[in-house]
C-alpha cells in the first residue's frame, strides 16, 4: 500500500513558519530548499508555499513575492487558475474589481410612482395613459433602441422608435449646425498687450467672489446740471397701447475721470483727503466685474502724491451697452461657421452681431432716457449748472445731474481710504409744489428685443405675447441673459443716490429693421431690492474695489492698465510706459449694414 511521510521541518519559537537563511538550509531537506516561498491562490497546483514569514524574508523574497505576470492579472479578475506551471507569484494583498463600475449612476425614480400611477388610471378609463406610459418607457429603457407600437406595446413589426418629444422634458434638441459651434473664433482683446508691458498681477474671479468690504453712507460734495419731470403717461404703455421710439438731438456728456474739471478742481483742494477719483460707469464695472463675459480695460495713473485716476479708452466698451452677454449661447459673429457659407447674404445674421447689437442697445438706451422726460414743464435746477457745456456748444441739453459724491472705503482709522465719484442722474419726480425739491430721483435704463428667433437671443419669449401676461418671466430671462449689463445699471443707480429706477422695454417694430424701434411696457425698480432679487451683493463690489486700489497703491507712480481676459474669467494688471496714448490703439467699429433687405434676403433670414 502506497504511503506518504511527511518530512520533518524545523520550527522557529519566534516566527511562523520554517526558519530563513543559513538555519532554513540545515532545516529542511534537500528536495524543498529550492522551492520558493511565494504566496498562492487555492486553485494553484500543488507544489507552492507560502511564505509566513514576510518580516524576516530575505530582499530577493520580497521582490519576487511583489512580481505579477499579466496572465496571473488576467485569472485573478477572472477567478479562474492558471493553465502554465504556477511558479509565478502573486502580491497576497492585491485587489481587482469584478467588474467594472464605470457606468454605475444613481437614477431618480421620484416621478416614477406618479407615472405608474398616470398609467394604471389611464388603463382604467381606456388605456390612453398606458400607453404613453409604455412610449416614455420605452424611451428611458437602457440598451438597444426598442421599438413601440401605437398602442404604447412593443412590437417588432410596424412598429416604430419612439419619439424625441418623449425623452425627458426640459432637455435640449440639437439644433441645425450645433457641431460647429465649439468651433468658434476666441473673442478679441479689447486692448492689445504689448511687449513691453510689466504683468503685475492677475486675479481670477472665484477670488473677487470671496471679497466683503461694508462701506457707509457718503458724502454729497457738489451738485451740476439739471433734470426734467418724467412724463407719467409711460407708465400706461403696454403690447396693445405701444409707442414708437422718436430719436431726438440731445446733448449727452459723459467724459472721462481725468476729463472732469470739477474731480480736477477737487484734486487740488488743500484739504483733499481723497486719493482715488472715479466716474460711476466704470467703478460699475469693477464692483460687477465677476459677472463680466466681454473683454475691458480701464487705464490708471497714479501721481508722485499717491492720488489715482480711473480713465476709459475713447469710444472703449464703457460708452457702449451690450446685449445677452450672460446667455448660454451669446450673439454670434458675422463669419461665424453657423450662419453658413454666405453670411454677408443673410439679413438676419449682418444685424444681429454683437458689436452691431450693442450699438442698436446704447442708441436705444439714450434716447428712451430723452423720450420720457417732459421738455414742457419747469426742469428742477441744482445749485450748479452743467460742468461740461460751453456757451459756443450746438444743441439742446438733455435732462441730466451730475453728483459728486465721496464714499470712505477705510479699514481702519490709521490707514484712511477716500474715492471721489461722479455719478449721474437722468429724471425727477415733482414735489408737492413748484418751490418744493424733487420727491423722487430717477435714472432711466432700458431693457431691448430683437429677434427672439436668432442666434443669440438666449431662449427669450417673445415679448409681443409674453410682456403683458407674464413680465416676471421675461425679467427673470432679462437677469439671466444680462447679468452684467443690469447689475452695472442697478450699481450706478445706488451709487446716484436714485430712489427708482424706471426701465423701459424697447423692441423692433420689425426683426429685420434695427432702425424703428417700438416702447412695449415700462416698470419701476427700487434699486437696492432689484440687486437683492439678482443675488448682487453690494459689499462683494466694494471688497473688489478696495483689493484693485491696494493694488496700486503698492506700485511705484506711473500709468497701468486694468484688462479683463476676453475668453478667460481673469483680470490682468500690467504696468505700461508713461508715453502710453490711452486714446490710441481703438480698433474701428464694425459698420451695421443694415439697408432695406430684399426678398432674396428675407427668405434666406
Amino acid at each position: 500500500m502506497a504511503h506518504f511521510q511527511l518530512p520533518k521541518v524545523a520550527t522557529d519559537d519566534g516566527l511562523w513558519g520554517p526558519p530563513t537563511g543559513k538555519e532554513a538550509t540545515l532545516a529542511l531537506p534537500e528536495d524543498f530548499q529550492q522551492i520558493p516561498f511565494s504566496p498562492f491562490l487555492k486553485g494553484d497546483r500543488i507544489g507552492r508555499i507560502a511564505d509566513w514569514n514576510t518580516a524576516g524574508s530575505t530582499t530577493d523574497d520580497r521582490n519576487a513575492a511583489n512580481t505579477v505576470t499579466a496572465r496571473s492579472l488576467r485569472n485573478a479578475r477572472n477567478g479562474t487558475s492558471s493553465n502554465q506551471a504556477s511558479g509565478a507569484p502573486m502580491n497576497t494583498f492585491a485587489y481587482f474589481h469584478a467588474e467594472d463600475e464605470s457606468s454605475f449612476s444613481v437614477v431618480d425614480n421620484s416621478r416614477s410612482a406618479t407615472a405608474r400611477r398616470g398609467a394604471a388610471s389611464g388603463a382604467a378609463r381606456g388605456g390612453r395613459g398606458a400607453a404613453q406610459a409604455g412610449v416614455r418607457s420605452a424611451a428611458f429603457t437602457r440598451g438597444n433602441a426598442q421599438t413601440s407600437s401605437p398602442s404604447g406595446r412593443g412590437g417588432r413589426g410596424g412598429g416604430r422608435l419612439a419619439p424625441a418629444a418623449t425623452m425627458q422634458r426640459g432637455a435640449r434638441r440639437g439644433g441645425y449646425r450645433d457641431w460647429e459651434r465649439t468651433q468658434r473664433k476666441a473673442r478679441e482683446a479689447s486692448i492689445t498687450v504689448a511687449p513691453d508691458w510689466e504683468k503685475l498681477s492677475e486675479m481670477d474671479f472665484v477670488r473677487l467672489h470671496k471679497l466683503r468690504l461694508d462701506v457707509e453712507a457718503p458724502e454729497d460734495l457738489a451738485s451740476y446740471g439739471f433734470l426734467q419731470p418724467y412724463d407719467r403717461s409711460y407708465d400706461r404703455v403696454s403690447v396693445r397701447f405701444e409707442r414708437p421710439l422718436q430719436p431726438r438731438d440731445r446733448v449727452h456728456y459723459s467724459p472721462t475721470t481725468s476729463d472732469d474739471p470739477v474731480i480736477q478742481q477737487i484734486a487740488e483742494e488743500p484739504n483733499n483727503k481723497a486719493q482715488v477719483f472715479i466716474t460711476d460707469s466704470i467703478l460699475a464695472v469693477l464692483m460687477c466685474a465677476p459677472r463680466s463675459v466681454y473683454p475691458w480695460d480701464i487705464v490708471i495713473t497714479k501721481t508722485e502724491d499717491g492720488k489715482m485716476f480711473f480713465d476709459k479708452r475713447a469710444n472703449g466698451p464703457f460708452d457702449f451697452v451690450t446685449v445677452n452677454e450672460n446667455a448660454s449661447e451669446p450673439p454670434i459673429e458675422l463669419k461665424d461657421p453657423a450662419n453658413g457659407p454666405n453670411p454677408e447674404r443673410n439679413a438676419r445674421a449682418r444685424i444681429n452681431t454683437p458689436s452691431a447689437l450693442s450699438l442698436e442697445a446704447t442708441f436705444v438706451n439714450e434716447n428712451f432716457g430723452f423720450q420720457v422726460c417732459d421738455e414742457t414743464k419747469k426742469p428742477y435746477k441744482f445749485e450748479n449748472p452743467n460742468p461740461f457745456h460751453r456757451s459756443s456748444d450746438e444743441g439742446q441739453l438733455a435732462s441730466c445731474a451730475y453728483r459728486y459724491r465721496r464714499f470712505n472705503l477705510s479699514t481702519n482709522e490709521e490707514d484712511p481710504v477716500e474715492m471721489v465719484v461722479r455719478t449721474e442722474l437722468n429724471a425727477m419726480i415733482p414735489g408737492a409744489s413748484s418751490k418744493a425739491p424733487p420727491s423722487q430721483l430717477i435714472t432711466i435704463r432700458t431693457l431691448n428685443e430683437f429677434d427672439s428667433r436668432a442666434p443669440g437671443a438666449g431662449g427669450a419669449p417673445d415679448w409681443r405675447s409674453r410682456l403683458d401676461q407674464s413680465r416676471g418671466a421675461v425679467v427673470a430671462t432679462e437677469m439671466k441673459n444680462n447679468s452684467f449689463k443690469l447689475a452695472r445699471f442697478t450699481v450706478q443707480s445706488i451709487l446716484a443716490g436714485a430712489d427708482n429706477m424706471k426701465v423701459g422695454f424697447i423692441s423692433r417694430a420689425n426683426p429685420l429693421d434695427p432702425y424703428r424701434h417700438v416702447i412695449m411696457g415700462t416698470s419701476w425698480f427700487k434699486p437696492k431690492e432689484l440687486a437683492t432679487q439678482m443675488a448682487y451683493s453690494l459689499a462683494n463690489g466694494w471688497g473688489i474695489v478696495r483689493t484693485i486700489v491696494d493694488l496700486v497703491r503698492d506700485a511705484e507712480p506711473g500709468k497701468f492698465v486694468l484688462v479683463k481676459d476676453p475668453n478667460r474669467p481673469i483680470i490682468q494688471f500690467f504696468r505700461v510706459p508713461n508715453d502710453f496714448d490711452q486714446t490710441g490703439d481703438d480698433e474701428e467699429e464694425e459698420e451695421m449694414d443694415v439697408s432695406k433687405p430684399e426678398p432674396k434676403d428675407v427668405e434666406q433670414a
